[in-house]
């Protein structure tokens, strides 16, 4: 191991922990600078992020290197650089591998690790966190499709489903579900090249290769593999260049029957600014959706969290965890190590009476800022890529009625417009139309588990604006 995997290995660990926002914003661009005589420096691009990053996470950062490091860790120091060190070592060099290695004059591929031409673009390892394998993955009824998809595509590449493509929110495991296709297809041979990225580490190396003339370089990294898994593909939204360069690297891929999985925060129709022949070709292969867990599942999953942390709550405390944290697993994980924590500070045994006070950051409308209809109406109509003169006008087709219809129920629900006024918001129509229209989308919301995924990333993207 050397300083750059063990600051990956930290890096999958924040990542965890923290919001995709605060994630990206603050630890983007860090690196170890030196790691000598039990002290490691970290380098952080700016003088204001080294401050944010030595107030808010520097006890984090100091626990996981610990916890990682297979050498003593004292301290941790922070540093204002942008210009990377070639790695130190921590251990001794392992023996060499019986397996072969072949040189070539840009790259060396040994079984499934891939090294690129420099260290400008594109991962050192094949990218995968060793957590994320299929018996960690706790499965429920909102993710069943999507585990069977995952273990499919692991077990024939290429053929069962091609490309796969899974979906949610944040925090439901589509990360989990994507690495774990890898580990699997490596633990069936361990020569498969496997090369998971997040979309924007493509789209980076993508931009330096061009800057740096070494396209060539590129290609053969992202196209020589026998397995590429892409997170947050939706990411490449907007980005013209970045995704004529995807399109043809998945016709090379997929003409040779190397396996493409996919995650995205939302289904390929409702990708705003992706062009149509990437959309067309996402959903040419399996679309699976990543459901919010059901109660029986996060109690399932708080108690293997438990096990993994060597936590010990009685099963009521964690059917209460379950009850008042719904949203995602990240969040369930979040709320168990707040209570563990509180409870060894204060020295006392937790209850249900005590954990509940401890939960109210994680749920309620309270923490939920306001929106505006017209924010709410724009983001319906981004999701369903539709325009928002036709989801304004009179036509009853389909594919624009429904959309209206999920639009005035959110109105009420979330607004709680009267129903004249969102008749009025949603093109001048009848207040009945609005009440037929809530009706409907309560009734359906019983039995359609994509409607209420739909519904819940709509309502994500409005929150988040």
């Amino acid at each position: 191991m050397n300083t750059q995997e063990l600051w990956t290995a930290v890096l999958s660990e924040l990542e965890l922990q923290l919001s995709k926002a605060n994630f990206t914003t603050w630890f983007r661009s860090t690196f170890i600078y030196s790691f000598q005589n039990g002290e490691v420096i970290v380098a952080i691009p700016s003088t204001f992020y080294k401050s944010w990053i030595e107030k808010k996470y520097h006890k984090t950062i100091l626990t996981l290197l610990q916890d990682l490091s297979p050498e003593p860790i004292r301290s941790v120091q922070y540093k204002v650089e942008t210009h990377q060190r070639p790695p130190e070592p921590i251990l001794p060099p392992a023996p060499p591998q019986a397996a072969p290695v072949q040189f070539t004059q840009n790259r060396t591929v040994n079984n499934n690790s891939i090294v690129p031409p420099t260290q400008d673009f594109a991962p050192t390892t094949n990218g995968l966190n060793p957590k994320y394998i299929f018996t960690a993955f706790i499965v429920g009824k909102g993710n069943e499709l999507a585990h069977a998809a995952a273990q499919a595509v692991s077990t024939k590449p290429g053929t069962a489903y091609n490309p796969l493509f899974l979906y949610g929110g944040v925090g439901l495991g589509k990360t989990h579900l994507l690495q774990a296709i890898g580990h699997e297809m490596i633990k069936r041979n361990e020569k498969t090249r496997v090369l998971y990225v997040t979309c924007e580490r493509f789209t980076n190396d993508f931009i330096n290769a061009v800057r740096t003339g070494r396209a060539k370089d590129f290609k053969d990294l992202y196209r020589n593999v026998d397995l590429l898994l892409i997170d947050d593909i939706q990411f490449m939204a907007g980005k013209k260049e970045t995704q004529e360069e995807f399109f043809h690297t998945f016709n090379a891929l997929h003409q040779q029957n190397r396996q493409i999985v996919l995650t995205s925060d939302r289904p390929p129709r409702a990708i705003i600014d992706l062009e149509d022949r990437l959309k067309s070709r996402f959903e040419c292969g399996m679309l699976a959706d990543v459901l919010t867990p059901d109660l029986e599942t996060r109690v399932a999953i708080l108690q293997t969290k438990c096990n993994e942390k060597g936590y010990s709550l009685a099963p009521e405390i964690l059917l209460e965890i379950a009850k008042l944290v719904q949203s995602n697993v990240r969040e369930l994980e979040g709320a168990l190590n707040k209570i563990y924590a509180h409870h060894q500070l204060q020295n006392i045994a937790p209850t249900t009476s005590s954990v509940r006070p401890l939960l109210s950051s994680f749920n309620g409308p309270s923490n939920q800022k306001f929106v505006s209809a017209r924010i709410l109406i724009e983001t319906v109509a981004r999701y369903f890529d539709i325009k928002l003169e036709e989801l304004l006008g009179a036509s009853r087709e389909k594919r624009l009625a429904f959309p209206r219809q999920i639009t005035m129920y959110l109105m009420r629900e979330e607004l709680k417009s009267s129903f004249p006024n969102i008749g009025r918001e949603l093109g001048g129509r009848d207040h009945t139309t609005a009440m037929h229209a809530c009706d409907k989308i309560k009734l359906e919301l019983t039995s359609n588990e994509r409607l209420v995924h739909d519904i819940e990333n709509i309502l994500s993207q409005v929150r988040a604006r």
